[in-house]
């Protein structure tokens, strides 16, 4: 997919995560459980994409041929045919596989056996159908990112065997930072490869209070007003993974940014919309973090109303703004 292409449908897509459900350790660990009206309620919002984390490692056996729980799959497949029927491209990932960001090595026959059995089983689906090959390296790909390149491209090979011209989207190390781009070896010849990236910074903002980040209430305060050198330091991120991009001839996609409850509101709302605005100036697609229920989300089930000012500095041509 050629990163100028004007026309690419890729470019376009405002989407959202469905995070903490089922990358939780089981369903309903973390208080949630994906829900049919989840995805009319996007919909019908405006969004057109879903990005859904799943801990498929945990839903495995740990011995070879790691065979994946049947029950396990068949709610993954209920979950895709309900994203996929109304119209929603539908990203699925590896997601908080834990071990093999300590040993790599280790785990490396079992993540490629993940996905042989999630591309065999998913090789008839409509296009619209995305995998993203693991959420966020890092640990030991961060000390060896190189590592993670030979990961990427054995993977490939494993996929493109069954899935020969489906969309695969993976990142750089670090969590998939940006700034790490540089260290990428894209696949050649390869029109179907996106790379993504997450945007959260400053960091200090978006996850102020945050209790899995040390020290971090440290930061609750932290405001951000959209000042000019606010606004440049974003500038000049997002345009050094454009740079990247082009010179590499491939799309980029912005598969998680957004700012914890814990900040200020009117803050968090002028940091949103500026990170969607900034995106989609340079043509990537996106999908915010998170859906609902946790200190990201911007619709609430119990009371069934979404985050108005949220939901319009994302969506400002919503049908429910």
């Amino acid at each position: 997919m050629n990163s100028n292409s004007s026309n690419s449908k890729f470019q376009n897509l405002q989407g959202i995560n469905f995070g903490n459900i089922l990358d939780a350790p089981n369903e309903g660990d973390w208080g949630k459980i994906l829900q049919e009206q989840f995805f009319d309620l996007v919909k019908n919002a405006g969004f057109n994409l879903v990005r859904i984390p799943i801990r498929w490692s945990n839903h495995a056996d740990i011995n070879s041929p790691y065979t994946i729980n049947p029950s396990f799959f068949e709610r993954i497949d209920w979950v895709i045919q309900n994203s996929l029927s109304r119209g929603l491209i539908t990203i699925i990932n590896i997601h908080h596989y834990s071990e093999i960001m300590i040993s790599p090595q280790t785990h490396k026959k079992r993540f490629f056996s993940l996905w042989e059995q999630i591309s065999a089983r998913y090789q008839n689906y409509p296009d619209n159908l995305f995998f993203e090959i693991l959420n966020e390296p890092f640990n030991e790909f961060d000390k060896n990112p190189y590592l993670w390149n030979h990961f990427i491209n054995d993977i490939n090979l494993v996929i493109r065997r069954i899935n020969p011209k489906r969309k695969l989207i993976y990142g750089p190390v670090f969590h998939n930072n940006l700034r790490h781009l540089n260290m990428l070896e894209v696949p050649k010849n390869d029109p179907n490869i996106i790379i993504t990236f997450h945007f959260y910074d400053p960091f200090e903002f978006s996850h102020q209070g945050a209790n899995w980040v040390q020290n971090s209430d440290q930061w609750i305060g932290t405001i951000w007003q959209a000042t000019t050198q606010e606004k440049l330091a974003i500038n000049i991120a997002l345009d050094h993974a454009v740079d990247w991009a082009k010179k590499n001839n491939i799309q980029l996609f912005l598969g998680e940014f957004g700012a914890i409850s814990k900040a200020d509101y009117n803050s968090r709302v002028r940091w949103t919309k500026n990170i969607r605005v900034e995106a989609e100036k340079r043509d990537i697609g996106w999908a915010y973090w998170n859906f609902c229920e946790d200190l990201f989300g911007i619709y609430n089930s119990k009371t069934k109303l979404w985050d108005r000012n949220l939901l319009k500095a994302l969506l400002p041509n919503s049908p429910l703004i």
